[in-house]
């Protein structure tokens, strides 16, 4: 059977970055209370030159340079992200443009930060279907844009950056020792939509608006929604936490990681952190990480690598890979 594997990672991040202790004199906070309550020491904020179209780009020459390839060999490019350059066109077009590529074709993923795990999973069904051989996925974000930056409850916590990955067709036996996608489980639930949103859109506001959230509530549903997911994915792969090499979640907030990890079952040296790194940067969160893990040498050919991650909305997945 046809499998998606990954071929190389890359990741881009702003030049500027902004500590904790930068925002004690914007709003009423310290490092000590951001970095107790979510793990956040750091995040990098885009300059006007810098966007999410550029930063997609870097990331994306990254991937391509790490997997030996270049623009010429990928059929699609899948941008996950929900801050693009433009209404329209979509955002991954433009990279596309950048990166010199005249063939194939390219879209954006809209899922919030669960936009990369959606993008490798739709990805992965084109590699499957027949209709790309070779996919650059992004997740791509300048959520600087859309904060405001006197909520001291939202601003501390995002940050901008991009991450890639290139998915190639290969073949498998269909066993869990076939490298690439190997299981995901995706769902989503609108009823929850005013819990984490952004204020505005072209057809109610005709502005960009700021992201507001009620972050009790988006903590009280994460560590529920994410388990279930896991737990579908591992019942679907046939394996338990014991099995996994490597988890990889969204890096919105240090508690939400650990206690996921310990409902799972996941010893927490088999957990990826960055969040202190990076902040949350929704769809670059989790490629973010991986390429991190990857550089350091944790992340290797054979490793068993679970991503997961929930966004506004809510959504939610995780994808199960074998390296």
């Amino acid at each position: 059977m046809i499998r998606s594997v990954v071929r190389g990672t890359g990741a881009a991040l702003p030049r500027r970055i902004m500590k904790n202790a930068d925002f004690e004199g914007m709003v009423e906070t310290s490092d000590e209370w951001i970095a107790q309550r979510t793990g956040i020491r750091q995040r990098h904020i885009a300059a006007d030159d810098e966007t999410t179209a550029s930063l997609g780009e870097a990331a994306a020459r990254a991937a391509l340079a790490d997997a030996g390839l270049t623009p010429d060999d990928i059929d699609l490019i899948v941008l996950a992200t929900s801050t693009p350059n433009n209404t329209f066109p979509a955002t991954a077009v433009e990279i596309q443009n950048r990166l010199g590529m005249q063939h194939g074709f390219a879209f954006d993923m809209q899922a919030v930060c669960s936009g990369f795990v959606y993008a490798v999973t739709t990805a992965d069904l084109y590699i499957r279907g027949g209709l790309a051989k070779r996919v650059l996925v992004i997740g791509s974000e300048t959520f600087s844009r859309i904060l405001d930056w006197s909520d001291r409850s939202t601003c501390v916590l995002f940050g901008d950056g991009a991450g890639a990955i290139v998915l190639e067709a290969g073949e498998g036996a269909g066993a869990i020792a076939d490298r690439g996608v190997l299981a995901a489980s995706l769902r989503s639930d609108g009823a929850h939509k005013e819990k984490l949103f952004v204020d505005g859109g072209p057809s109610t506001t005709g502005t960009v608006g700021h992201l507001r959230m009620e972050g009790r509530e988006v903590f009280k549903h994460a560590v529920g929604m994410i388990t279930d997911v896991i737990e579908a994915t591992f019942s679907t792969a046939g394996i338990t936490a014991d099995d996994l090499d490597w988890f990889v979640p969204h890096q919105a907030n240090k508690r939400i990681i650990d206690a996921s990890a310990k409902k799972l079952g996941i010893a927490e040296q088999k957990v990826v952190v960055t969040v202190d790194l990076h902040g949350n940067t929704s769809a670059a969160s989790v490629p973010l990480a991986l390429s991190v893990a990857v550089a350091d040498g944790r992340i290797k050919k054979g490793d068993l690598v679970l991503l997961e991650a929930m966004g506004g909305g809510f959504t939610w997945g995780a994808v199960l890979v074998r390296w």
